[in-house]
C-alpha cells in the first residue's frame, strides 16, 4: 500500500503521515527533508542557491535516512528548502530515490508537495491536506515558540504566503491536489480529529476494493 500525502507548509501533513505510518506499520518519508538537507549542504559549503550544479550534486549525494532534523527545522531552512525545490534539476535528481522508497515491500507513506501528482501518481491512497494560511501560520508560530524561539506572527504568515506562491507557481511539479486525491481541510480540526479523518480516508480506500472483490465471488 502506497499512501501519498500532499499539502502546503504547516498544513499538518507531516504529523498525519507519521501517525498513519505508525498505525499501519509502514516506513515513512518526509520528502521535504530532502530539499532541506540539500539546502543545508549548500549553506554549509558556502554555495549560492543559484548554483544549480552544486545543488544537484548535493541532492544526488543524500541518503534517505539519518537526517539531523535539528539542523533542518526552523523558518530559515523552510525558506531555503522552498528555493532549492524550485530548481527543476534538483527535483529531477530526487525523483527516483523517492520512487524507490515508495516501492519498498509492503508499501510506504510519503508526504510532500508532489507525491500524488509526480512521484507516486498510482498511489493507492492520495490525501491533500490543507488549511487557511492564518491557521497554518498560527500552528507554525506555536511550534516555534515551543522550541524557545522568538516569534513574529506577521512574519510567519508572510513566509507561509510566500512559500505557497512559490510552490504553486514553479514550472516543475507545482503544488496542487491530484485529481483523484481526497481533500482534507484541517482548519477547524485538532490533531486527533485530523488523524481520525485521514485514517477513515485510508481505510475506505483499501477496504472497499476488498469488499467488492469478495462480493464478486468466483468467476
Amino acid at each position: 500500500m502506497i499512501v501519498a500525502i500532499d499539502g502546503p507548509a504547516a498544513s499538518g501533513k507531516g504529523t498525519l503521515a507519521r501517525r498513519l505510518a505508525q498505525h499501519f506499520g509502514l516506513p515513512h518519508l518526509d520528502t521535504g527533508l530532502l530539499y532541506r538537507a540539500t539546502a543545508r549542504v549548500l549553506i554549509d559549503e558556502g554555495r549560492d542557491f543559484s548554483d544549480v550544479a552544486a545543488a544537484v550534486a548535493a541532492a544526488r549525494g543524500l541518503a534517505l535516512i539519518d537526517f539531523d532534523e535539528k539542523l533542518l527545522r526552523g523558518p530559515e531552512m523552510g525558506e531555503a528548502a522552498s528555493r532549492v525545490a524550485a530548481i527543476p534539476e534538483v527535483r529531477e535528481a530526487l525523483v527516483e530515490s523517492q520512487r524507490a522508497f515508495a516501492r519498498r515491500p509492503g508499501g510506504a507513506i510519503l508526504d510532500g508537495r508532489d507525491i500524488g501528482t509526480i512521484i507516486c501518481p498510482d498511489a493507492d491512497v492520495k490525501i491533500f491536506v490543507t488549511a487557511t494560511p492564518e491557521t497554518r501560520a498560527t500552528r507554525r508560530a506555536l511550534e516555534l515558540k515551543g522550541q524557545g524561539a522568538k516569534v513574529d506572527y506577521a512574519a510567519v504568515l508572510e513566509d507561509i504566503r510566500k512559500r505557497d506562491e512559490r510552490d504553486a507557481t514553479r514550472s516543475l511539479a507545482p503544488l496542487r491536489a491530484a485529481e483523484d486525491a481526497e481533500i482534507l481541510d484541517t482548519t477547524k480540526l485538532d490533531v486527533e480529529a485530523s488523524f481520525k479523518a485521514a485514517l477513515d480516508i485510508v481505510e475506505k480506500k483499501i477496504l472497499v476494493p476488498k469488499v467488492h472483490a469478495r462480493d464478486a465471488g468466483p468467476a
